[in-house]
């Protein structure tokens, strides 16, 4: 299985506390796949909906193919996630009784198909974020540490 990520949703890291993870398929137009391949996407500001039953990316910025023509995509048109029925009533159950969000973490291509890694997620309070800074600064000071006593 030969994977290539194409963009990560570092910001979704920072603001929520990643639970469940699942890999979706995504519906795509063939300028959008192209500007995929050229890593013109931004999955910043980006989350999942549950419209109908249905998993639809929203806010997910893929812009426009550099040698299209006028039937180029909209850049910020929403996109239909494709999972399986019991994993999207699992999420669906998880969002609305537990109140959880679903995030996109990251984009990548699998076997040539175009995979969105989406996860239940909650989100972060401003304890909790300074929290995992002072987390992460220590751990840098240690990594530093070790590596000036080993040389």
């Amino acid at each position: 299985m030969a994977e290539q990520v194409v963009v990560k949703n570092k910001k979704a890291f920072h603001l929520y506390k990643i639970l469940d993870r699942y890999e979706a398929g995504i519906a795509l137009q063939g300028t959008e796949v192209k500007a995929i391949r050229e890593h013109k996407v931004n999955l910043k500001d980006s989350y999942a909906r549950i419209k109908d039953g249905e998993l639809w990316l929203e806010n997910c910025h893929i812009s426009p193919y550099s040698h299209g023509s006028i039937s180029n995509h909209e850049p910020l048109r929403s996109r239909k996630l494709l999972l399986h029925r019991r994993q999207i009533n699992k999420m669906i159950g998880k969002s609305i009784k537990q109140g959880f969000t679903i995030v996109p973490l990251s984009l990548y291509f699998k076997n040539g198909k175009v995979k969105v890694e989406i996860a239940l997620a909650r989100g972060k309070q401003i304890h909790d974020k300074r929290e995992a800074a002072r987390r992460k600064a220590i751990e840098r000071e240690v990594e530093m540490e070790l590596r000036r006593r080993k040389s």
